[in-house]
Formats: structure tokens, C-alpha cells, sequence
């Protein structure tokens, strides 16, 4: 496990540079005919909701 300390400005655009790239990625799903490429992206997607919940708890403090 890796710790990354962040400020909060730091915090924030992390959070809205992936909140954006989680829509283009729910784009690229749908998109996507492949299905082992589809369940990649699937996981990722999970991933990165995973990082924007931790995000949003060090935002609101707890």
C-alpha cells in the first residue's frame, strides 16, 4: 500500500479530473464490443469510484 498526502486543492482537482474521466470511460464501455476489453474497462471503472470515495472522505474529514 502507498500513502500520498495531498493538499486540499490537490484533493479537489484530483477528484474532478477523475469524475471526468470516469464519464468518457462509461462512454468507452458502452462503445465497446470486445468482451474480455469491456470487463477491463468495467474493473477500472470500479477502481476508480473506489479512489473517489476515498477522495470525498478526506474532503469532508472523516
Amino acid at each position: 500500500m502507498y500513502t500520498l498526502t495531498l493538499t486540499k486543492e490537490e484533493v479537489s482537482i484530483l477528484k474532478d479530473v477523475l469524475e471526468e474521466y470516469l464519464s468518457d470511460l462509461r462512454m468507452e464501455v458502452a462503445d465497446t464490443d470486445k468482451q474480455d476489453f469491456r470487463d477491463h474497462l468495467k474493473k477500472e471503472e470500479e477502481t476508480i469510484k473506489e479512489i473517489l470515495g476515498t477522495l470525498s472522505r478526506m474532503q469532508s474529514g472523516v
